[in-house]
């Protein structure tokens, strides 16, 4: 089982995350801790139409779109967060 180094957040989700009430918050970062194990845990897809190997996680109705960088380091980086109607357009 492989680990997570780092976690890096994308300025939209930083700012989604600054806004969201504590429960929410609270969800989310569990789901995100799921995330840097590898194999991960949760309601995990491959999202469709991207090359740089995107997934997402689904929170509820929230929706967590991630990817891992693997340089020295491996890097699970989110880039952005938000309700399921507005998070893919």
């Amino acid at each position: 089982m492989q680990t997570v180094d780092e976690v890096r957040f994308s300025k939209e989700a930083r700012n989604f995350l600054k806004k969201a009430d504590a429960k929410l918050k609270s969800q989310i970062k569990e789901g995100i801790e799921g995330l840097k194990t590898i194999p991960s845990t949760g309601n995990i897809k491959p999202m469709e139409g991207y090359k740089d190997g995107r997934m997402r996680l689904r929170i509820g109705k929230y929706r967590v779109i991630y990817r891992y960088e693997n340089s020295s380091l491996l890097v699970l980086y989110i880039i952005d967060i938000g309700a399921r109607g507005d998070i893919y357009k």
